[in-house]
């Protein structure tokens, strides 16, 4: 069974830094895409960060481009989200995703497993 467990949310002023980690289980991720999303109260759920867990490619949207890093921990089979320079707009609950076999990175529905989510709230 795939268990992805997120934690490091937390509440931080405008322009700190919070790191997210994504602890996966259950089989065998070297030929996963990773990636993070996040959803704000009233919005869609939306594409933060993606790694190809074999090459370590990543991709980022646009939004966080710069500010936010995405890596892994082969040994640990965790996946990390370092923000940076956080803005209040970054407030959302953050989610690490799995997929398989995905072309295009940022499209939610190619993920086949989720984790529960972390809060990370910036205040102004």
């Amino acid at each position: 069974q795939v268990q992805l467990v997120e934690s490091g949310g937390g509440l931080v002023q405008a322009g700190g830094s919070l790191r997210l980690s994504c602890a996966a289980s259950g089989r065998t991720f070297s030929s996963y895409t990773m990636g993070w999303f996040r959803q704000a109260p009233g919005k869609e759920r939306e594409f933060v960060a993606a790694i190809r867990w074999s090459s370590g490619n990543t991709y980022y949207a646009d939004s966080v481009l710069g500010r936010f890093t995405i890596s892994r921990d082969n040994a640990k089979n965790t996946v990390w989200l370092q923000m940076n320079s956080l803005k209040p707009e970054d407030t959302a609950v953050y989610y690490c995703a799995a997929a398989q076999l995905i072309v295009v990175v940022s499209t939610s529905h190619g993920y086949n497993y989720w984790g529960q989510g972390t809060q990370v709230t910036v205040s102004s």
